[in-house]
């Protein structure tokens, strides 16, 4: 049995099945349930690479195994599933590993109609029973949003069998909150209260960083837990849901992970085989590093400096060089700390505030009309970043048209970072358009309903990415459409910079080079390896120590980010400067050591 496993070692899990079936496969819309039946050894060789990698316990592929997902009769669901159960258990043969039922939740909506709740609760004793007459004795029911339907279906279990294995996991925000807006506290106390569960924890919506910062503040006691974050964030590049490769990486923080006494360790979405391996490895290898803190602290103070607001659109009209800086609006409806930032800048020369869109699909306040805000309020110019996630083709014109009437004049035109695979069975993308798209949208209105002051149209550039050629050539694409001014991911690679003399060359468009300051060893791990279209060198990273202080570790990344700014002057036409975790403080030590 697991629990006395677990009295044992520490049981690593497998990784994702559903991003790593569609890596291998190609096969990004399908449902990796269906490859139960019609194709067994895609699905068999994937559990027998996790095997192979270090997993002690593997999960059916199930996860969507409910009539409702899967769009399939009673009967053809209970074949599906009694076929993932005889191919997790093919691929274990001869191996001490353990086979557990995976049960993801059922959505709440269905090709738009709602599902009544006696349904969804129906559906689910019926999974668990299927999984019961055939043995399983460990469940996991995985990416829940609150405790509908898994007290219902541990009771169902319990009944049938008093000794069965049973974890909840929960997906989580950045801020330890489901999608449903409960937070990780309360779900633990229901979970705990019921009597139900062996185990509980927390799986997908964030990567290994986000949740080591969330347990560190729980207070786990003796209780088993069981996380299983994603490899990171996701992008998408040509259309696809894309996630970095960090296994050793993510190894290392799921190592931070078992130090705080979780015993089940796994990975959610984006995590592969190698993950696994590595998680592995430096278990079996754990040391605590040590560490020497290096100088001494240093308090730098930061003072405001008077310099007369110029018009941005006088500056790019005069090939003026330019600073712009890059706000997030907040979670929440406190606007007092965005608008003093704003007003910092504003006194600091600052010549434009971009307010970011809901940065990894995360709600924030609208950034059009947190655009508005800013500028009616403080004067500074606005420029809000605009994404298709969330919004149809008459949503987004309807948007612009209101921002226009409100005196916005720039925009930057993204794509969007995707809804967090956790979420998607409550929160459906939209996605009507890509950035390509939205271009040429705002191209059109300047034509027919802008003429007189036509919307400047910005768009983001990652030079950051294994192909830049690739990247630059889908820029050429967004000149063509009407972008004119391209704002890069930050740049910490100077290699990075040596695609900009060429393009700077062009005549019909601009580069503004970003820059975003670190503030600490664990900022930049966690920057390079779970947040995407950013990528820091390694000698950049260790030039942090893990122990410095907060005001000396800020001093650096200032210093660094400076360097940064001279090699890439000369080469941009301005300066992007992303604020980190709302320190507009830093961005104006860096604004007052620059040489114009």
């Amino acid at each position: 049995m697991i629990a006395a496993d677990l009295k044992k070692r520490t049981i690593i899990m497998d990784g994702a099945m559903g991003s790593y079936y569609a890596k291998i496969t190609g096969k990004h819309t399908e449902l990796p349930e269906y490859a139960n039946i019609e194709a067994p050894e895609i699905i068999t060789g994937i559990h027998k690479e996790y095997i192979s990698a270090g997993a002690m316990l593997i999960k059916t592929n199930t996860f969507s195994a409910n009539r409702f997902v899967l769009k399939k009769t009673k009967e053809e669901r209970k074949m599906i599933i009694e076929a993932a159960v005889e191919i997790a258990r093919q691929a274990v043969i001869a191996e001490q590993v353990h086979v557990a039922a995976s049960i993801g939740p059922i959505p709440d909506t269905i090709d738009k109609q709602i599902l009544d709740k006696r349904s969804q609760e129906k559906e689910y004793l019926d999974i668990v029973d299927i999984f019961i007459d055939l043995g399983i004795d460990i469940f996991i029911f995985e990416t829940f949003g609150d405790c509908f339907g898994i007290l219902g279906m541990a009771k169902r279990i319990r009944a049938r069998n008093e000794k069965a294995f049973i974890i909840a996991q929960f997906a989580l925000d950045p801020e330890g909150y489901t999608r449903k807006g409960i937070h990780a506290v309360h779900l633990i106390e229901t979970v705990k209260s019921s009597k139900l569960f062996d185990a509980y924890g927390f799986n997908c919506g964030v990567g290994p960083g986000h949740l080591y910062n969330l347990l560190k503040r729980m207070d786990i006691n003796d209780d088993i837990i069981a996380v299983s974050p994603n490899a990171g964030y996701p992008e998408i590049v040509n259309e696809r849901t894309v996630y970095i490769e960090n296994p050793e990486y993510f190894a290392q923080k799921m190592s931070e992970i078992e130090s705080l006494g979780v015993k089940i360790l796994g990975g959610c979405c984006g995590t592969t085989p190698e993950h696994i391996k590595w998680i592995k490895l430096i278990l079996s290898q754990k040391q605590t590093p040590e560490f020497k803190k290096r100088g001494s602290d240093q308090d730098i103070r930061v003072f405001s400096v008077d310099k007369k607001i110029e018009d941005f659109s006088e500056k790019i009209a005069c090939h003026d060089f330019f600073i712009a800086v890059e706000l997030d609006p907040p979670f929440d409806t406190d606007v007092e700390r965005i608008i003093y930032n704003a007003e910092i800048c504003r006194d600091n020369g600052v010549n434009l505030v971009t307010i970011a869109d809901s940065p990894m699909g995360r709600v924030r306040i609208d950034p059009m009309l947190m655009a508005v805000k800013i500028k009616r309020e403080t004067g500074v110019e606005c420029m809000p970043h605009i994404c298709c996630r969330d919004r149809n083709t008459n949503a987004l014109k309807s948007l612009l048209m209101a921002g226009y009437v409100e005196g916005i004049r720039n925009v930057l035109a993204v794509t969007g970072d995707p809804v967090a695979p956790a979420d998607k069975s409550e929160i459906k993308e939209v996605f009507d358009l890509n950035s390509l798209g939205l271009i040429e949208l705002i191209s059109n209105m300047n034509r027919e309903i802008f003429s007189d002051e036509p919307i400047n149209i910005a768009a983001a550039l990652n030079l950051n990415v294994p192909q830049p050629q690739a990247e630059l050539s889908r820029m050429y694409k967004k000149v063509t459409h009407g972008a004119r001014r391209f704002y890069t991911q930050p740049i910490f690679d100077p290699q990075k910079l040596a695609f900009l003399p060429e393009m700077q060359e062009k005549k019909d468009f601009k580069i503004i080079g970003g820059i975003m300051p670190l503030v600490s060893y664990r900022n930049a791990q966690f920057l390079n390896n779970e947040i995407p279209g950013i990528k820091i060198p390694e000698n950049t990273i260790k030039r942090f120590d893990p122990q410095m202080s907060r005001e000396y570790a800020e001093e650096l990344g200032v210093e660094i980010a400076l360097e940064i700014a001279e090699k890439m002057r000369g080469r941009v036409k301005g300066f992007y400067f992303i604020t980190p975790f709302n320190r507009v403080e830093m961005i104006v030590k860096i604004i007052r050591r620059l040489t114009f």
